[in-house]
């Protein structure tokens, strides 16, 4: 598999109700490229969050008894905590400087992927929330590149998450359209023709990881990634559609 992840260049500030796709599309003209049948657009989640107005005042947000005192335990803002506690389900764990919850979607992270970087206007008291709804928001823009290209792509929301057992955070994807997620290989087989009874790949993951790259963390201004050579290994399954398949069963979640 020949595979290529390069960033899409000169995308401007995102702000609410912009069309991404529209904005996507002249990005690549203007860097002399265009989309093609089978491609995977990785696109990180802030610009989807502030397309969609995803915006939170924390002035706005009145903090209960249960977020105080949360508050004083983890150091931070109860305001901050309060917006946490609104988009999760479950306080996972916590400490000092350290609040990892499992968000509505089913996600666990810290903060509720709750977020303050690279916001303009007033920082101090603005932050951006997740996506109602990552997996609707990238079949949206599956179908629009569909509608005014006619082709097929793949889709990618990514978001940098931390892991339980490892340093550091990494892209991983929130919502996905347009192909599986997690491709099954069990019941193939290996070079020497040994059966593979548990072997699953969170394929998306690994493209969002890539792309993660490509994007940056702190000034590079590239939110859009395009992949392009992906071969799915296993066929499409309409069962397993969207990240839902990615996210462990609480049951068997060996670090709760």
């Amino acid at each position: 598999m020949d595979l290529r992840l390069f960033g899409i260049p000169g995308l401007p500030m995102v702000e609410p109700g912009d069309d991404l796709v529209a904005t996507i599309l002249v990005a690549l003209e203007e860097c002399g490229e265009s989309l093609q049948q089978d491609d995977v657009l990785v696109i990180a989640q802030k610009i989807i969050s502030k397309s969609e107005g995803r915006y939170l005042d924390l002035r706005e947000v009145v903090p209960t008894a249960e977020a105080e005192q949360l508050a004083l335990e983890v150091d931070k803002d109860p305001r901050k905590v309060q917006a946490i506690l609104d988009e999760s389900t479950e306080v996972v764990r916590k400490r000092p400087g350290v609040l990892i919850v499992e968000h509505k979607l089913g996600f666990v992270q810290a903060n509720a992927g709750i977020d303050q970087s690279n916001i303009d206007a007033d920082e101090e008291n603005r932050c951006l929330l997740l996506p109602i709804d990552p997996d609707k928001s990238a079949e949206l823009i599956r179908q629009q590149i569909k509608a005014r290209l006619g082709i097929d792509v793949g889709v990618i929301i990514n978001d940098s998450i931390g892991r339980a057992w490892r340093v550091g955070s990494l892209g991983l994807s929130i919502g996905i359209a347009g192909f599986t997620g997690l491709e099954d290989y069990i019941g193939q087989t290996d070079i020497y023709g040994n059966e593979l009874r548990v072997t699953q790949v969170a394929a998306a993951d690994e493209l969002a990881a890539g792309a993660s790259l490509v994007m940056g963390q702190t000034t590079e201004k590239t939110p859009v990634v395009l992949v392009r050579g992906y071969q799915p290994k296993s066929p499409a399954d309409p069962e397993q559609q969207g990240v839902k398949p990615l996210i462990r069963p609480r049951e068997m979640d060996m670090f709760r």
